[in-house]
């Protein structure tokens, strides 16, 4: 009788202390709380093509890399400030180069990792889904193409499967995924399943799930056309796969449309530039006798003397790269030179306002670029038609600008006739073709340098400016940061050993290799 009795009250009490515990878990939830299941995760891709943009700390990674470093390196900009705008000289910038890597995993990164999380396996979200592996392939690209090796499998798997130190992936792995992780998400993008709101890129779009198979289509070409130098047979395979379903016009075009008022919506290069030292950034020399000594339309949509805003074609001087303001090397002292203005620094061209302001948009990737790369497969492969892939380029390239507005118009009849002063040839096609892609890609510098080490088109000459780290070579990587030693030494160590030379500018990766 006993020991029934002590059944019955250990049965009661489990009873009740499984009741209670139910009770008191109730009440210690928060009602307002968001979890996964409540959060709507199309504010994420929202999310994900802004920060792709430039970050929200100041679009910090812009004016440290994009526009300090990168677009030095390939003589669109130059600049006399050895501080904040040493691209043009190449010095070492330690804590600058590592500023993209640092902001693309917290700002990108994470949310495209949440993103991909809470779609996967969603009927719901099916398209969002392709679109989170999409944007996924983008992000990384971009990452990888300015570093090398990098955390790849495993980034932003903190919360997921606790991995905070993740292994660095060889380049050529993460290659490989990419290009298969947007074919099979392209491929997989359905018309009749959901149509997701939070896209900046082509929401708007009469056809959004079309648009977005041609965006995938060209991103896949964009991508196999870097392994021209290392894996021609794997870029020709997907060249030939995406032949006609890639972009058809400047309609096609993926945009991000900033709007002024906070460092949310509005434009990250001109946020970073103008709030911090836009006077000292000038247009290079290079570019601007390349836009002035082919009589390129666009010349005064892209370029303006500041101080007398003079936008005449005639007015307009690049600064020559290598230089600085006084020293004690008369050399490199700018005000030496001949042909210095007689304004003096005022006196050179700075991106214009038409193009560089809170409103302006950033063009991610475009029917021009897309066009160029065809021609570029076509002249080396003779896969398609090299001469028509470069006449659409060059003409979209220069018709495009009018994304940037009602002053930046170029009329049909003057691309035609500077295509018509600029007709291909195909004796010197390669040349041609990507000279044709850096003139294109002002304002996109990552990718312009990236086209740049895989062609060598244009030849730049390099400069030599005293106290170099490349030894007056033109930069081939950026360094990792120097955080990545302290909070993940093991991985980054084994990265750096991967590289012939080390973490350093010069060094090659492995879609880069001489």
């Amino acid at each position: 009788m006993k020991s029934k009795l002590i059944s019955v009250i250990v049965v009661t009490a489990v009873i009740c202390f499984t009741a209670c515990k139910k009770e008191l878990t109730d009440v210690n939830k928060n009602p307002t709380a968001i979890t996964a299941d409540q959060y709507d995760p199309n504010l994420l891709l929202t999310t994900v093509q802004l920060m792709y943009t430039g970050s929200t700390d100041f679009g910090a990674e812009n004016w440290y890399v994009k526009w300090g470093q990168v677009a030095g390196f390939i003589q669109h900009v130059a600049s006399t400030n050895t501080g904040f705008y040493s691209g043009d000289k190449y010095l070492n910038s330690v804590g600058s180069f590592g500023v993209y890597f640092d902001h693309s995993y917290i700002y990108q990164v994470q949310p495209m990792i949440e993103l991909y999380e809470l779609t996967l396996n969603k009927p719901q979200y099916q398209n969002l889904h392709q679109m989170a592996r999409i944007m996924k392939a983008l992000v990384f690209e971009r990452i990888t193409d300015l570093y090398g090796d990098i955390p790849y499998s495993q980034a932003g798997l903190g919360y997921y499967q606790r991995i905070y130190t993740p292994v660095y992936d060889k380049q050529q792995d993460i290659y490989t995924d990419l290009l298969k992780e947007v074919s099979q998400a392209t491929d997989s993008l359905d018309e009749n399943a959901d149509k997701p709101t939070g896209d900046v890129f082509y929401a708007a779009a009469d056809d959004q799930i079309a648009q977005w198979k041609k965006f995938g289509n060209t991103l896949l070409l964009r991508m196999a056309m870097r392994l021209t130098k290392v894996d021609p047979a794997t870029a020709q395979q997907y060249v030939k796969q995406v032949q006609n379903q890639t972009m058809q016009s400047n309609d096609d075009n993926a945009i991000v449309q900033h709007q002024d008022g906070n460092n949310v919506t509005q434009n990250r290069d001109a946020w970073s530039i103008y709030g911090q030292d836009s006077a000292d950034l000038k247009l290079c020399s290079t570019y601007i006798d390349f836009l002035k000594n082919n009589n390129d339309p666009r010349l005064p949509v892209v370029s303006w003397i500041f101080a007398t805003d003079d936008r005449d074609t005639a007015s307009q001087q690049g600064l020559p790269p290598g230089y600085i303001v006084g020293g004690n090397r008369p050399q490199y002292d700018i005000r030496t030179r001949p042909d210095y203005p007689a304004m003096g620094m005022q006196g050179y061209s700075r991106l214009s306002d038409i193009i560089l302001n809170n409103e302006a948009p950033d063009l991610i990737l475009t029917y021009a670029e897309s066009e160029f790369l065809l021609a570029d497969a076509a002249k080396r492969w003779g896969i398609g038609n090299a001469e028509e892939h470069y006449n659409n380029g060059v003409l979209a390239a220069i018709t495009e600008w009018d994304a940037y507005g009602d002053a930046a118009f170029i009329s049909d009849d003057d691309a035609q006739a500077y295509l018509d002063a600029h007709p291909y040839d195909d004796a010197d096609g390669l040349n041609q073709i990507n000279t044709q892609f850096w003139g294109a890609t002002l304002m996109n510098e990552y990718e312009s340098w990236c086209n740049w080490r895989r062609t060598g088109y244009p030849e730049l000459t390099p400069t030599n400016y005293p106290g170099n780290v490349t030894g007056g070579t033109i930069p081939r990587r950026l360094q990792y940061p120097p955080s990545q030693k302290i909070t993940n030494p093991d991985n980054y160590n084994k990265a750096v050993a991967n590289l012939a030379g080390g973490d350093k500018l010069t060094s090659r990766m492995w879609i880069d290799p001489q």
